[in-house]
């Protein structure tokens, strides 16, 4: 493969929060209704997903919650596109959703096998049938949350491919959140940045370039629509 293109999943892959998804139209206790303010919120989530499986939500149930999350706009003919290049690109996701939620709705799409590798916290469901939720590591990052960091995991990522004789020209990387420009800073200007128009990530890219001109390096292109992405592949396949 010739370029490494890194997808973050809620906001970006779909059109929302996975974790709003699976608790839209049922009713939660105030202590769970609002993500902690400076707390841990994969914790949060963990309390969440126990509470619905102790008022009886099936397996079943959420992950037809999960499978019926509608994708991003664009993004179906962005996977259409890839699946006719998988040998010049290589994708992994990186997303602080859960394991269970997102390889449900990757095989709902018909778009699992274009990944190489899926990064996220660790779910599964116990002898009761409800869904655990665990940190995906520890790590020294101020920015990140404690349970995630993404620059973390992609340079790791890119050390282990190195070792396997892998190299890629470009590193591609598609989010929308303020945990995706964690990553995206260590882009080098070879690479490509596609954050989601008007999203977090977005906007701290474009302060980064207001008070530091020229460190972030990458170049970036804002999306609404994923199809704008594939545009500027197809683009970079002519070149």
């Amino acid at each position: 493969p010739r370029f490494l293109l890194v997808f973050d999943f809620d906001e970006t892959i779909v059109d929302e929060n996975s974790d709003e998804s699976v608790v839209r139209g049922r009713a939660l206790p105030e202590a769970l209704r609002q993500s902690p303010r400076g707390g841990s919120y994969n914790e949060h989530m963990q309390r969440v997903l126990a509470f619905l499986g102790e008022q009886g939500v099936r397996p079943a149930d959420l992950r037809a919650a999960y499978e019926n999350i509608p994708l991003s706009p664009g993004m179906a003919e962005l996977f259409q596109f890839l699946s006719k290049h998988q040998e010049l690109f290589e994708l992994v996701l990186i997303s602080d959703a859960n394991t269970f939620g997102i390889e449900a709705k990757l095989r709902a799409a018909g778009v699992r096998s274009l990944f190489r590798k899926i990064f996220s916290n660790p779910a599964s469901f116990d002898r009761r049938g409800v869904l655990t939720l665990g940190p995906y590591h520890s790590h020294k990052c101020l920015e990140c949350p404690a349970n995630m960091c993404k620059r973390k995991i992609l340079g790791e990522y890119l050390a282990e491919r190195a070792r396997e004789d892998v190299e890629f020209q470009r590193v591609l990387y598609v989010g929308d959140g303020a945990n995706d420009f964690c990553p995206a800073g260590t882009l080098t200007a070879a690479d490509v940045a596609f954050p989601r128009k008007g999203y977090p990530m977005h906007r701290l890219i474009q302060e980064s370039q207001e008070k530091q001109p020229g460190a972030f390096q990458a170049a970036v292109v804002p999306w609404e629509s994923a199809a704008e992405v594939a545009r500027y592949l197809q683009e970079l396949l002519r070149r």
